[in-house]
């Protein structure tokens, strides 16, 4: 699904991110952390093609990201409220990012009644523009419209960030039901392990740039992966 080969980014002098080889399988859920500085959010503006490399290619599924528009017809993600459109209601909102994956307004929402307990009535029909709304709520939107239309990858960055333990617990619910079917990739950043190794196949655990573990959940253990940030 992913393939990195020899990705680096640099600004002057100064390596943020080099990572000589990654690849990741459709279907896995990926939890990546790290401390603040690791590179966690410079690999993922990477691989959305949002900055360019100074070295290296990063694919998804067949298509280098910065030389091909096809990979973004199956890819879901959000970052933060800058993914939004502030002037918009969220109803409008999903509406836009429907219609951009080619769905009918019936279709949305019909899409949208299976998230009523994520949104615990905080959302939809509020007549409120998007940025009148607290962070949290935010990003349950932009969380929500990620996994439009199933997508073959969604990447969230600190998704479990502002918002309260009850949407925590429901967003964990969900990524874990999205993981049954193995048909989405999905891959999490995030500074809070406890949450992310719930949640993921794999951890990969960037410092500096650089993938110091790479490992499988079940065959790994909690205590070990918290113990390697102890250091």
């Amino acid at each position: 699904m992913i393939q990195v080969d020899n990705l680096v980014k640099s600004y002057g002098s100064q390596t943020v991110l080099n990572i000589e080889s990654l690849h990741i399988e459709k279907g896995q859920s990926i939890g990546l952390v790290g401390n603040n500085g690791a590179g966690k959010t410079t690999f993922f503006s990477l691989l959305l093609d949002l900055i360019q490399p100074s070295k290296g290619s990063v694919s998804i599924g067949e298509y280098p990201v910065n030389q091909s528009e096809l990979w973004k017809t199956y890819t879901g993600s959000f970052f933060d409220d800058s993914f939004l459109i502030g002037y918009l209601t969220p109803e409008e909102y999903f509406y836009f990012v429907g219609d951009l994956r080619g769905m009918k307004k019936d279709q949305v929402n019909q899409y949208l009644q299976q998230y009523e307990s994520f949104f615990n009535q905080e959302i939809l029909g509020k007549k409120k523009f998007l940025r009148d709304f607290s962070k949290g709520n935010q990003k349950k939107v932009g969380i929500v419209a990620a996994f439009m239309a199933d997508p073959k990858l969604v990447v969230l960055d600190e998704p479990f960030a502002n918002l309260d333990p009850t949407t925590q617990h429901r967003l964990k619910q969900l990524v874990k039901q999205k993981m049954q079917d193995r048909q989405t990739t999905i891959i999490i950043s995030s500074h809070d392990l406890v949450h992310t190794f719930e949640v993921s196949d794999r951890i990969i655990a960037l410092d500096k740039g650089i993938i110091k573990k790479d490992v499988l959940t079940q065959e790994s253990s909690f205590q070990e992966l918290e113990s390697f940030f102890a250091i």
